[in-house]
Order: C-alpha cells, then sequence, then structure tokens
C-alpha cells in the first residue's frame, strides 16, 4: 500500500465536471451543487487507513460545512474489483454505519479521477461559489501513526476564510494518503511521477 501526496492541482482550476451515481443509485452531477457557497470535493474509500483515520471527524465537520453553505461530496475511484472492500454495496454499508451526510459517489470508470488529477485517498479539493479551486491539500497534520490529533484544522481554516471572503493563502500542504487504485492499465502519467 503506496502513500503518495496530492498533486496539488492548480488554484483557480474549474471543478470539472461529473455525473456519478450515489449508493442509492441516484445520478449526482458536479451541477447539482450550484448555487451555493462553496463545493468540496474529497476522493474518499472504505479501507484505506488514512481515511479511516480522519473519518469520523470528517463527517461531523462535513455536516457544520454543509449547514453553512458548502456543500460536500465524496468520490470513490478504486478497482473496486481487486479492492472488493470498496465495492458500491460496501460503500453502501459505509454511509449507512458512519452516518455520511454528504453524497459518496462511485467513479467505476476512473474518469473522474484523472480530471481532478487525484492521486490518494483522502484527496481533497475546495472550490468556491463559481467552482473555482481555492484549496487543495491536507485535512490536518495528523496522520494513523503520528502524535498529532484529527482536528480538520487544515480544511476548516480554508472554509472559513471562504466563507468570510478572505482570500486563502497559496502555501498549502498536500494531502498524503492510500494511492488511488488504477484499473491495470489505467493509471495517469502524473501518478507516476507521484510514487
Amino acid at each position: 500500500m503506496a502513500a503518495v501526496n496530492s498533486t496539488m492541482l492548480e488554484l483557480g482550476t474549474k471543478a470539472p465536471d461529473f455525473k456519478l451515481k450515489d449508493t442509492n443509485g441516484n445520478l449526482i452531477s458536479r451541477d447539482d451543487f450550484k448555487g451555493k457557497k462553496g463545493l468540496l470535493v474529497a476522493f474518499w474509500c472504505n479501507h484505506c487507513p488514512y481515511v479511516k483515520h480522519i473519518r469520523d471527524h470528517f463527517v461531523v465537520l462535513a455536516g457544520d460545512w454543509i449547514s453553512r453553505g458548502v456543500n460536500v461530496v465524496a468520490i470513490m475511484s478504486n478497482d473496486a474489483d481487486n479492492y472488493p472492500a470498496d465495492s458500491p454495496d460496501k460503500m453502501k454499508e459505509e454511509v449507512d454505519t458512519f452516518n455520511y451526510g454528504f453524497p459518496y459517489l462511485y467513479d467505476e470508470t476512473q474518469e473522474v479521477a484523472h480530471a481532478y488529477k487525484a492521486a490518494c485517498t483522502p484527496d481533497f479539493f475546495l472550490f468556491d461559489g463559481d467552482l473555482k479551486l481555492v484549496y487543495r491539500g491536507q485535512f490536518d497534520a495528523s496522520r494513523p501513526k503520528n502524535a498529532s490529533p484529527v482536528t480538520g484544522a487544515d480544511m476548516a481554516r480554508a472554509i472559513d476564510q471562504l466563507l468570510d471572503g478572505n482570500a486563502i493563502p497559496e502555501d498549502q500542504t498536500p494531502s498524503i494518503g492510500c494511492n488511488i487504485k488504477w484499473k491495470p492499465g489505467n493509471e495517469p502519467s502524473y501518478f507516476s511521477n507521484n510514487k
């Protein structure tokens, strides 16, 4: 299980479109989130220890952010054939068990992960109300094997700055996590440079 950093997509990038099914089979698109104050896209999965490490805290904070006008969506892009713990049925169990208050979408073709240049789980992309990228980076400094507490401080600070109308500093720390489990032959060129 290789740990990799996020690619740090260029700030100002427009959120790539997506149309993916949630755990109830509903088709969800990027444009379903228009008219809000922002959109947080998290590349996520069920089995990654980096995701599990922050999951409970993320679910709580996501509920707060949604109530304040920032939509949250999680996308699972792993190869579910080779990683059955991330299958759509297991995704539904995950949503029900941990009370996700946001859509959890299945990127079966991995095209959405490619479009966002997602590299790891978790990998976060925060867009403003015009769907322009304003933050990409870590949730906080906590990792499964370090002593830092899980707080969500980096992400919470960026969202507070977005909602307050303040510029978010461009010096941002990459997220780190398990590499996205690419289907054989589907590894993007940016992934080989990020191992």
